[in-house]
């Protein structure tokens, strides 16, 4: 029977972003206020760990550190299938960039015992630095493949699949356990059901804080992430519009000389 991990993210509402505050002093978003959603790449990451475990057999746990409101979102993933969820809440960890988010993940992962597949989608629609999933194998000792868009073979020993590079693809065999990130194309999330939202009231959220995990409070949140923001400010978008006059002729030699004259064409 595998046993699955699945790292997810609670982002704000993607469609309320544009509520979204950046804190001037620590660099870090507001996020007061604004519904949280499972991250949307998550979603796939989900779908490809009950994809697996509906073929193979198997156990899923979703891992996910924010705040506790995050909760929400682990429910939502034990109603569309997962068997636990463990959130990763304290207020140690707030602030924390790509890399201490990455080490406080997989000290939880750690904690849980040992797992066959680790998948993460590839990047949060609120970060979307890609960093999160490879950084987490690094922590493991696991190999990673980035990119995944689909899997083709699964056993106890390996996995086969194709993952996305730069104008192409390429096939790859892995040995397990490894760490998985995933991308859109893999698959298409299934929507909640009933029935799932039932079950998932009998099945647990288990909530560690920094002293369950075996972290020093100093390589957590803002006091352990290297990224630190040194400025910010507003970006300003002017464009400037210019009418052409004259017959249809002298509109298109014009545009294609001013076309010319800026290097376009």
């Amino acid at each position: 029977m595998f046993k699955i991990a699945v790292c997810i993210k609670a982002v704000p509402d993607p469609e309320l972003a544009s509520k979204i505050k950046i804190d001037p002093k620590t660099g870090s978003l507001i996020r007061t206020n604004i519904p949280l959603a499972i991250n949307p790449l998550d979603r796939n990451a989900l779908e490809a760990a009950l994809n697996i475990k509906s073929t193979q057999g198997g156990e899923i746990t979703i891992f996910s550190m924010g705040p506790p409101q995050a909760d929400t979102t682990l429910k939502q993933c034990l109603a569309l299938g997962a068997d636990q969820g463990i959130l990763l809440s304290d207020i140690a960890f707030a602030g924390a960039d790509a890399y201490s988010t990455a080490l406080t993940l997989a000290s939880g992962i750690k904690k849980a015992g040992d797992f066959d597949l680790i998948f993460c989608g590839v990047s949060s629609s609120d970060g979307a630095t890609e960093w999160v999933g490879p950084e987490i194998s690094v922590f493991l000792g696991l190999p990673v493949v980035t990119l995944v868009s689909e899997i083709s073979e699964v056993t106890s020993e390996l996995i086969q699949l194709k993952a996305n590079i730069e104008n192409g693809y390429r096939k790859v065999e892995v040995d397990l356990p490894a760490l998985l990130t995933v991308t859109m194309e893999l698959n298409t999330p299934k929507n909640l059901s009933f029935s799932g939202i039932i079950k998932a009231k009998k099945k647990e959220i288990t909530v560690w804080g920094i002293k369950d995990l075996d972290i020093s409070e100093n390589l957590v949140g803002l006091k352990g992430s290297p990224t630190i923001v040194t400025e910010m400010k507003p970006m300003e978008k002017k464009r400037a519009v210019e009418f052409i006059e004259g017959d249809r002729v002298e509109k298109a030699n014009t545009l294609v000389s001013k076309l010319f004259e800026a290097g376009i064409i």
